[in-house]
């Protein structure tokens, strides 16, 4: 017999660094103090197994629903909110994915396949740290769960059996190659990380590791880079005080990856008049670019790129493509199997339910019968048979009504257990 409930479906709503402007996603970003406030309203709406995943790339609501329209009604509304835009705003700058492909999404994005910087660390804490919020809020269930954990599997089969995740750290550490290089011991400089992406604070962490005199996080959005400070513990900037941190850094990464650029030629060069000429060493690990080209040609600024340290990090493009078709291969092959098991986990809730109905009635029947295991069989066995044996006899008295009934129950029976004809 069937519930009538049609199955729980895997639904994806968000905007991500493709489908949307900078200024959107910063609008919309959900920081971890406002994550609580954001997963109630979700509650509130009606969805009862959901998470908010809110980076520099992206801020998306993962769901496990029967409703489609329904997740991406209440999503809808909770960013439109959240980003004080009307509803009507949001639109052509949102996706919405379900089942197969809001899977394969998840673990993508688990494994860093759908960064701007593919491979990149920090997305995989992330994940887990929203996952913890959703529990938190009581908006975990066993289905969101599971397909969390077989996407943490993947992603640890990506790290373990590519080399997408080496291409970040051997970028960063290239990055502090190059700033030894031109100031030589780093213990005396100041660095400044402007914005919020993730593998500018990947290179920030690295330059911190070189032991750095004092590192200073600024972005436009001033919660961002209070997160970013916070995680890397460091001092917070303010970005309209942009032109004094310029002066005072000797190491400047930038990872803002907006439209426009964040520094500018002229901007470099007061900078440099204020140090007395001293040299900066400016990281742009944005994507497009935050800084203008034409800060290389202004006398005492040394511009990288992440193409002039990757040429220093990797052997080259193909060997970097070679690792992410591998990587995406594992995805597919993992996500098929996570689709493929889905309707068997459907099943464990209510063998579970069985199994603890079966362990309490055992529980009982050992207390009223002491040491007589005699009597405490005897007892089990007529406790659980008692009532499927009157259902059984109700649907056999049931006449033609209740015949079709009976004969699915036969069927099933013989099914489940090994039953031989008297």
């Amino acid at each position: 017999m069937t519930t009538g409930i049609p199955p729980l479906r895997p639904i994806v709503v968000g905007a991500n660094h493709r489908s949307s402007s900078l200024a959107l996603r910063d609008a919309l970003f959900v920081d971890d103090a406002a994550q609580p406030g954001f997963l109630q309203t979700l509650k509130d709406a009606g969805l009862e197994q959901a998470l908010v995943l809110s980076t520099c790339d992206r801020v998306e609501v993962l769901a496990l629903h029967h409703d489609l329209k329904l997740v991406e009604t209440v999503a809808l509304r909770a960013l439109a909110q959240r980003g004080n835009v009307p509803v009507d705003g949001l639109a052509g700058e949102l996706y919405t994915l379900a089942d197969a492909a809001a899977v394969r999404h998840c673990f993508a994005v688990t494994a860093s396949l759908d960064s701007l910087v593919i491979g990149e660390p920090h997305v995989l804490g992330q994940v887990k740290a929203c996952h913890r919020f959703s529990r938190d809020a009581g908006l975990c269930g066993p289905e969101l769960d599971a397909l969390l954990a077989a996407a943490y599997q993947s992603a640890k089969r990506v790290r373990n059996e590519t080399e997408v995740a080496e291409r970040p750290v051997s970028i960063a550490s290239a990055a502090v190659r190059f700033a030894r290089d031109l100031h030589g011991d780093l213990a005396g400089c100041g660095a400044l990380l402007i914005g919020a992406g993730e593998m500018g604070a990947l290179v920030a962490e690295s330059v911190l590791a070189a032991e750095v005199r004092r590192m200073v996080v600024t972005s436009p959005r001033a919660s961002r880079a209070e997160a970013v400070a916070e995680s890397l513990n460091c001092h917070v900037g303010a970005f309209e005080d942009l032109p004094q941190l310029l002066a005072e850094a000797d190491i400047v990464v930038t990872a803002v990856s907006g439209r426009q650029a964040v520094l500018t030629a002229d901007q470099v060069h007061q900078a440099l008049r204020k140090r007395r000429h001293k040299p900066i060493f400016l990281v742009d690990v944005g994507i497009p670019g935050d800084i203008e080209p034409a800060v290389n040609r202004v006398d005492g600024a040394f511009l990288y790129d992440l193409n002039d340290l990757e040429r220093l990090a990797m052997e080259g493009r193909a060997s970097r493509q070679a690792a992410a078709k591998g990587a995406w291969a594992i995805i597919d092959e993992d996500v098929a199997a996570f689709v493929k098991g889905r309707p068997e986990r459907v099943a464990v809730p209510a063998i579970l339910s069985l199994r603890g109905h079966f362990e309490r009635v055992r529980d009982q029947v050992l207390v009223e019968a002491g040491n007589d295991a005699e009597k405490a069989t005897r007892l089990l066995i007529g406790r659980l048979l008692h009532d499927p044996t009157e259902v059984m006899k109700d649907l056999a008295a049931g006449g033609d009504a209740g015949r079709a009934e009976w004969e699915a129950a036969e069927r099933l029976l013989r099914r489940l257990f090994p039953l031989h004809e008297r």
